[in-house]
């Protein structure tokens, strides 16, 4: 089969199309995929500068998101059969092929079925976003009707997605956003308040907002000083979520003093520790996102779409910053 190979650690010219072997089933419950897309993630552009999580086992193919079509099925599965589409977040990190391919094997119990709704391309554009986001808001900060969220890069791949939860949930939100077009971007979304970190103190935006008091919950999608922003931001007793080690200046003393519960959020955890129940859980948090996009109470945004050849240019293209929503690898097999 076609896969973007990793060869070794560096550049996005690293990422090379090659023919390698193709996946077989391995364990009674796994589904053998043909894949339609590859999602591409900030984990991803992480692990092809530094190496995988796994640097002994290489060349690697990476790529977490996939969505495909069932072409082969174990003799214990029960919960897919060949022919349906499906979607899911596996594989990747540098132990099992990624979804840079035209192929891969992934267990029935980490699989859902695509939204009937979306685009192969769309499909694999969202599962990782969506289980980060729903874990975020709803495992971490314990997101309740009435309360009010900010969301650090509201336009981002993540950002988009919390947004939406968040409103599906009956919360409030206002979203930092770079530039106008990004700001009615996120209002379509249904945040209530965007929020231009490029032309105000986006702290003092937020507490402007809620008369002095700050946010009952803060998502940090981005890292750096945005956590010590969020602390800023978040009333006393409130939570605070990133996706990101905090940087060695960040504020803790905010934090304490405000009595913060706070959080990390990686979605990562489950499959690189092997936790099947939590893997399992992710895979039914796709399914319950997959009935709110076929009932269209939420969107994924599909930013950029390239061929399979071109992941170095997908890769180069996510590291310049700024993409509103996901970018997709289209795979034709």
């Amino acid at each position: 089969m076609k896969a973007v190979v990793m060869t070794s650690p560096g550049n996005p010219d690293v990422l090379q199309l090659r023919e390698v072997p193709e996946p077989s089933l391995q364990s009674p419950t796994e589904l053998l995929i043909r894949l339609k897309a590859a999602g591409i993630n900030p984990i991803d552009t992480k692990l092809r500068k530094r190496g995988t999580f796994f640097p002994e086992q290489m060349p690697a193919i990476l790529g977490c998101d996939g969505a495909g079509v069932v072409e082969a099925v174990g003799p214990g599965v029960k919960l897919f059969h060949i022919g349906q589409e499906v979607y899911f977040c596996h594989g990747g990190l540098g132990t099992r092929g990624g979804n840079y391919a035209e192929y891969a094997v992934v267990d029935e119990r980490f699989v859902a079925h695509k939204p009937a709704t979306l685009s192969f391309a769309e499909a694999a554009a969202a599962p990782l976003v969506l289980i980060t986001a729903w874990e975020a808001l709803h495992d971490r900060a314990r997101l309740q009707s009435g309360q009010r969220v900010l969301v650090q890069a509201g336009a981002g791949g993540v950002g988009h997605v919390a947004i939406q939860l968040a409103k599906l949930a009956g919360a409030t939100v206002c979203a930092t956003v770079s530039h106008e077009e990004k700001a009615a971007f996120v209002s379509q979304l249904g945040a209530d308040r965007p929020i231009l970190y490029t032309q105000t103190d986006a702290v003092q935006a937020v507490l402007d907002w809620t008369d002095g008091v700050g946010v009952d919950i803060s998502f940090d999608t981005v890292g750096g000083d945005v956590l010590s922003q969020c602390f800023a931001a978040t009333r006393v007793y409130g939570d605070v979520v990133t996706l990101l080690a905090p940087d060695t200046k960040t504020d803790w003393k905010i934090a304490r003093d405000r009595n913060l519960r706070f959080s990390f959020e990686l979605m990562l955890t489950p499959m690189l520790q092997g936790l099947i129940e939590a893997q399992q859980q992710q895979a039914q948090i796709l399914q319950q996102c997959a009935r709110l996009i076929d009932q269209q109470k939420l969107k994924i945004h599909l930013s950029h779409t390239f061929p399979l050849a071109e992941a170095a240019a997908a890769h180069r293209l996510l590291e310049q910053g700024s993409t509103t929503g996901k970018i997709v690898l289209l795979i034709d097999n």
